[in-house]
């Protein structure tokens, strides 16, 4: 039978949140104070407390042992506040369980939560032996075994924390709430209690705000040098300030507020300065933190830096200036030893000596240059003498170098002999072959900036780019220039191609072709390239030798001689040329190398002549010397330089020369200081 037991108006049951607070808690009592028991749990406390005799407690714990033993119900001795418990004690309440027969003893500590749940599962198993028997562990074995339970559990709990909170500004209730149905949140509640779990969360929070301030921190810091190199970027204003001034400094500055803030709430990140969304303008209050007095310091040892190699720059710059060593083209392996010993020497780093001996190398040379050009431009009788290609020979160039050799401008390239040589050569061909491309001071030239000048301004409307008046391109007038009956025979040949009333087609569009051929003195009348019935609109030069080359160079200049100062020149001076080799009469080819001697000879008459050159077809005959194809290539050449001409005369600002009533001719000189557009502009605009 169950033992009965009363206590009136017991309550039925309470809970240590309930202890103090019970007025705040449903209250439900026993009915009469009474309850059937079922097993005994006898508490016997272990720890230290005062004016308190251990041996009376163990005398009354003996004593309710036997009047509990009376009952004949299940026992357990639980020995509380082990965590506070003293050695001995636990060994007497020990011996006095093992005085007892069949007496189990449970070493527990409430506080610590160690062993509780195993004391009743212990009674219970001794009601109910139906139950497994559990182990019952010393208390220091338990409580091991409970801090690492624990300390899992806090593990699981903590990442379940780190995961649903990413804000210090998250609050524990609405935290909490999310939390509750999760099994690391319960099982960590259930282990260490709600606020030991708020506590953690709180730690959270507070890491989180933390390292959020510490970000700011960090921004505001990177952004500290900006703003001082914006606001201050002289030494000369801030070398002589303490902190304090140029605080005082910052703030009178007109773009201070674009940089820093100044806040009511002080320190910065105590306030919800920290939280804005948009708070990037600094704090001025953080200038008064350490970091911010180094990033300051800092600034003006780089600006002391910066000021000190200014003048080290200087100073290099002015020492490689007036030192007779540096000359042009010296490598900077050769000149570094005659500045090693310099005050400025260690200041600047390799690459800054490079790029500074750089510049000064490139000015030397230039210098150099233009003073080796005008050097030449004095000794113009020593080009007089060359042959047609303007190529000197090796004895040529050595007398070129002889009688140069002394002067000091011709000196001054003598670690550059490669390109002295060069300059040689390119103020020959200059000479020879005096155009735009080939002109000492390209991309200065006056040619070419009075085309510029020229191309800016509006022109007139043109005529038909063959001048014949017509609405459309029909005849093709074409002088075809050749010596000893090269001409002759060659218009024969393109006549037999023609139908029969001297019609050719060129891209599907048929033509009538005029053709004139001339051998003979072209400053005669009868050899003239243009007569009151005959406008040419090109012409096809041919050669088989050195001779007959000659003659065709020597006929362009001087038809080209011959129109100067007429109201054609302008049509003249451009009229499209063809350069064709054609073979020997006789069948046969010229050896390879004479051959080869003609190509290139032909090539640079036409670079100087700027006019189209043809390669040799190769055929057997004379009559083979000139294909059909290069035929419409040379027509078809001579209309596509018509319509450019004409397009290129329709943007000019010149009025159409055959209108003009005065022609004005002037010599300029390629480098002269004179503005091209100062001498010109009143002409043009008048």
């Amino acid at each position: 039978a169950a033992t009965k037991l009363a206590s009136a108006e017991k309550l039925m049951y309470f809970c240590t949140d309930q202890l103090g607070l019970e007025q705040d808690f449903e209250q439900k009592q026993m009915p009469e104070g009474k309850l059937l028991v079922d097993g005994f749990l006898l508490c016997v406390d272990v720890s230290r407390g005062m004016n308190r005799n251990f041996d009376e407690q163990l005398k009354f714990v003996s004593n309710l042992y036997n009047q509990l033993g009376k009952t004949k119900k299940p026992l357990v001795v639980v020995l509380t506040k082990c965590d506070e418990g003293v050695e001995r004690y636990i060994r007497d309440a020990h011996a006095f369980a093992l005085s007892k027969k069949n007496l189990q003893v449970v070493e527990t500590s409430a506080r610590s939560n160690v062993n509780v749940d195993l004391a009743f599962g212990t009674l219970l198993q001794l009601v109910d032996k139906s139950r497994a028997k559990a182990k019952i562990l010393p208390y220091f074995e338990a409580l091991k075994q409970q801090s690492q339970q624990i300390a899992a559990a806090k593990d699981r709990y903590e990442w379940l924390v780190g995961r649903v909170v990413k804000s210090h500004s998250e609050l524990w209730a609405n935290v909490s709430r999310k939390m509750v149905t999760c099994p690391e949140y319960q099982d960590y509640v259930y282990l260490e209690g709600t606020q030991k779990a708020k506590k953690l969360f709180l730690q959270h929070v507070h890491r989180l705000k933390q390292e959020h301030i510490e970000r700011r921190r960090k921004a505001y810091l990177a952004r500290l040098p900006q703003a001082l190199e914006a606001l201050v970027p002289e030494l000369e204003e801030i070398d002589h300030l303490s902190l304090g001034k140029v605080k005082k400094l910052l703030e009178a500055k007109q773009d201070f507020l674009k940089w820093f803030v100044v806040l009511e709430e002080t320190p910065w990140d105590a306030g919800g300065h920290v939280d804005a969304a948009e708070a990037e303008h600094i704090p001025f209050d953080l200038l008064e933190s350490q970091a911010a007095e180094q990033l300051y310091e800092a600034h003006l040892e780089k600006l002391r830096t910066e000021r000190k190699r200014a003048e080290m720059r200087k100073a290099f710059k002015e020492n490689l200036e007036t030192s007779p060593f540096i000359t042009p083209g010296k490598p900077w392996e050769e000149a570094r030893s005659f500045i090693m010993n310099e005050d400025f020497y260690m200041w600047l780093e390799e690459v800054t000596y490079l790029e500074i001996y750089g510049r000064h190398q490139k000015q030397l040379i230039e210098k150099a240059k233009e003073d080796f050009q005008e050097l030449l431009l004095e000794y113009s009788e020593l080009f007089y003498e060359l042959e047609l290609d303007a190529k000197p020979s090796k004895e040529k160039m050595g007398v070129i170098q002889e009688v140069l050799g002394e002067e000091q401008r011709f000196k001054a390239l003598q670690k550059l002999q490669a390109e002295r040589d060069a300059l040689i050569l390119k103020h020959i061909h200059f000479v020879y072959h005096p155009t735009k491309e080939t002109c000492p001071s390209c991309p200065h030239c006056v040619d070419t900036k009075v085309e510029q000048l020229l191309g800016t301004r509006s022109g007139r409307p043109q005529k038909n780019p063959l001048g014949d008046g017509s609405p459309s391109i029909d005849r093709i007038n074409l002088v075809i220039l050749g010596k000893d009956g090269l001409a002759r025979e060659l218009a024969n040949e393109i006549r037999a191609l023609c139908t029969n009333d001297d019609k050719y087609v060129v891209e599907g569009k048929m033509y009538e072709l005029a053709l004139r051929p001339i051998e003979g003195n072209v400053r005669l009348p009868v050899n003239a390239f243009q007569t009151p019935t005959f406008q040419p609109h090109g012409c096809l030069c041919l050669y088989n030798s050195k001779e007959s080359l000659s003659y065709v160079a020597e006929s362009i200049e001087k038809s080209r001689e011959a129109t100067l100062g007429r109201r054609d020149n302008h049509s003249a001076s451009h009229l499209p040329l063809s350069l064709v080799l054609v073979n020997k009469r006789g069948g046969g080819d010229a050896s390879g190398e004479t051959l080869q001697s003609l190509v290139q000879q032909g090539q640079q008459v036409a670079s100087r002549l700027q006019c189209l050159f043809l390669e040799p077809t190769g055929g057997g005959g004379y009559g083979r010397g000139l294909n059909e194809k290069q035929i419409s290539q040379v027509l078809k050449g001579l209309l596509d330089s018509k319509r450019n001409l004409n397009l290129l005369a329709s943007s000019s600002a010149l009025k159409d020369l055959a209108e003009v009533d005065l022609r004005v001719v002037m010599c300029l000189m390629c480098g002269d200081l004179l503005k091209v557009d100062e001498l010109l502009g009143p002409i043009l605009q008048a």
